[in-house]
């Protein structure tokens, strides 16, 4: 289609790819991440290279663009659009480096954190039952980062499905995989996160197992097949678990968190679209008639929040803490976040006296302000605003009911979306085996460290039992190598590691 440039609008992921990656991939200097507090992870995708002032795309062309839906593989590329793309400002802005986005957890508070959850997540059965309200208070303070990888397994019930279908990710890892996707999936590849260390290299370890999970879901769901939308989510997943793991979290998010996002259509998020544009009739009367008296529609500017489920829009360490409670409690979390966005960039007339045309309101949410994403300020917003998941099932009754008078039936039909872990775990009641944990560390058994004190009272023992280690009576007296069976005594199995350093699928550690 005809392109038009824009100050500050995002290129269009169709026809530069790398103008996007340049614009949307934000990481470290250097692609390792700055040290800092381990609450606060670095943002993986902020990078030291310029950012391009002028994009090439219109921004409602864009998100236009994503809806067109042609051949098989060159039409997914379009589906998430760039109209809420990274601005210019916006993109400088997270550059610099701000105390106010870093919240610290002293080491104290963090250690007794990891216990708690350690505690939950070895009888992660009873606390489903009796406790899920626990849980997601737990959540919402934030998951430890030494354990968010096995949480969201456990929370998603990727965990259970995994032992449920033990080989199948090998199985189709091993299969050629559909020609027409997997070469939209590789020139995808580069485009996520290139600045971070396990995507900085071209072919690296990161980018193969992205590869790899995409196009075993591919073949798993051959009816869906890929878009776009979903590398972004597999690449935060192996940033936290093995390619198996990702792959069935993954599957988690398709079929139960978000049913139809990435179907052949788009009807499930422009369905997602109009319940958001309701419920913001409610959360912001303002914002809501500005957005109406402009005509934007809520296609425009929620595709790749919905879709990418905030992780190329947040700061990093909002995206983490948005994801923790997303695994919990469902998409209501996700409407939440879109919903104070809205309402803290277009809900007052003071904000709108800067957005009077479509230009400019489209200018505004893709130039988010840093304060209102940032983490403390953002997740205290998303716990306190009442919206349920009934409120949503409701309007989704009379937004399908809507679509119905005017487009017709759905064509293509998902399974219906579970709210979070507490509905997913009764719906697949997990057995007690697929909950167990399974060591990914192999921590071979060697001689235990003795004490000092316990090596002296060894050496007076044998003194007084007239057989000293090196005496020729060592190994004469009915106990041969007695005495190297004190000092070296077997490990028990029960003290051997449970976790571990290193995969077995990869030498990649995850802790």
């Amino acid at each position: 289609g005809p392109h038009a440039g824009g100050r500050g609008a995002a290129p269009c992921p169709a026809c530069d790819r790398e103008g996007a990656a340049a614009t949307l991939g934000r990481a470290a200097p250097g692609g390792a991440a700055p040290k800092q507090a381990r609450s606060a992870p670095s943002d993986p995708r902020v990078g030291p290279r310029r950012l391009s002032a002028a994009g090439k795309c219109s921004p409602l062309r864009g998100a236009a663009g994503a809806l067109r839906i042609g051949g098989a593989a060159g039409a997914r590329q379009g589906r998430v659009g760039s109209a809420v793309g990274t601005g210019l400002a916006a993109a400088l802005t997270r550059l610099i480096p701000s105390p106010r986005r870093l919240e610290e957890v002293p080491l104290e508070v963090l250690r007794q954190r990891e216990s708690k959850w350690l505690d939950m997540l070895n009888n992660w059965d009873k606390w489903m039952a009796k406790k899920h309200k626990k849980i997601r208070l737990r959540c919402q303070k934030g998951i430890p980062p030494s354990l968010r990888g096995r949480a969201w397994q456990y929370l998603s019930g990727s965990k259970v499905k995994l032992e449920q279908n033990i080989g199948k990710f090998d199985e189709l890892d091993l299969l050629p995989g559909e020609p027409k996707w997997l070469d939209v999936i590789e020139r995808d590849l580069h485009r996520q996160f290139p600045f971070h260390e396990m995507f900085v290299s071209r072919g690296g370890h990161g980018q193969q197992d992205l590869f790899r999970v995409l196009k075993a879901y591919t073949l798993y769901r051959p009816e869906e097949g890929y878009c776009q939308a979903q590398a972004p989510i597999a690449a935060v997943l192996l940033m936290h678990m093995p390619a198996e793991q990702a792959f069935w979290c993954l599957v988690q998010i398709c079929e139960k968190y978000l049913p139809g996002y990435y179907s052949e259509k788009l009807e499930a998020i422009q369905l997602d679209g109009q319940i958001l544009f309701s419920l913001l009739h409610k959360v912001s009367p303002v914002a809501y008639k500005h957005l109406s008296k402009q005509k934007i529609d809520p296609i425009l500017y929620m595709t790749e929040w919905f879709m990418c489920a905030f992780s190329r829009t947040l700061p990093w360490s909002s995206v983490l803490r948005v994801w923790d409670m997303f695994f919990c409690e469902g998409v209501k979390i996700i409407f939440r976040v879109g919903l104070v966005l809205l309402k803290h960039t277009l809900g007052s007339s003071d904000k709108l006296k800067s957005c009077q045309g479509q230009y400019e309101t489209m200018e505004r949410l893709r130039a988010l302000s840093p304060k209102i994403m940032q983490e403390t300020f953002l997740v205290q917003e998303v716990i306190e605003l009442p919206v349920t998941e009934r409120q949503i099932e409701r309007e989704h009754l009379i937004q399908l009911k809507k679509w119905r008078e005017t487009h017709g039936e759905l064509q293509c039909k998902s399974p219906p979306r579970l709210h979070g872990a507490k509905a997913i775990s009764e719906a697949e009641p997990p057995t007690r085996k697929a909950l167990e944990p399974v060591p990914s560390i192999i921590v071979p058994a060697g001689p235990a460290p003795v004490p000092k004190a316990r090596k002296s009272k060894e050496k007076n023992r044998e003194k007084s039992l007239g057989s000293p280690a090196n005496g020729p009576g060592a190994e004469g007296n009915g106990a041969p190598g007695a005495a190297r069976e004190l000092l070296h005594p077997q490990v028990s199995p029960h003290h051997q590691s449970k976790e571990s350093l290193c995969s077995r699928e990869s030498e990649d550690t995850y802790l």
